[in-house]
């Protein structure tokens, strides 16, 4: 990890990733003129993408008129935690080549419904913290320095 000067500590890109790759399911958030939707999907990291799977429906309505999207995974624990936000663009995926490699990804809708669309969304930023848990500092303290 980066070097830290208190209990927050900004993730490289290369951690960022890695700590995607260890979770299943995120958020994905989609916009369509005002309406704002965050929905929780399951997903695998595939190189420096990320893949999912859906059905035809308003998601996918959605990421055609759309493909801005924002993708937040993390995990906490007792004593620390941390949170990966990553800002790319979303499509399905339409090729031959292209659907029967995602096929091959250890990738299976978690309900018993049928996912035949798979959607890559390729990263144009990603950011994450790590955070350590503690009590709060004495407000005085931190004032006074």
């Amino acid at each position: 990890m980066n070097p830290s000067s208190g209990p927050i500590t900004v993730l490289s890109d290369t951690e960022c990733w890695e700590h995607l790759a260890t979770q299943r399911v995120g958020r994905l958030v989609t916009s369509v003129g005002d309406v704002v939707d965050i929905v929780p999907i399951n997903f695998v990291v595939d190189g420096d993408t990320v893949v999912f799977r859906t059905a035809p429906g308003s998601k996918l309505s959605e990421l055609t008129v759309n493909s801005s999207v924002v993708f937040e995974v993390d995990s906490f624990g007792e004593t620390s935690g941390w949170s990966v936000v990553l800002r790319g663009r979303a499509r399905a995926l339409e090729t031959e080549a292209e659907i029967a490699a995602a096929e091959l990804l250890p990738l299976k809708p978690f309900v018993p419904t049928v996912k035949r669309v798979f959607v890559r969304i390729e990263a144009t930023a990603v950011t994450g913290r790590s955070f350590v848990f503690g009590s709060e500092p004495d407000h005085d303290a931190v004032h006074n320095e």
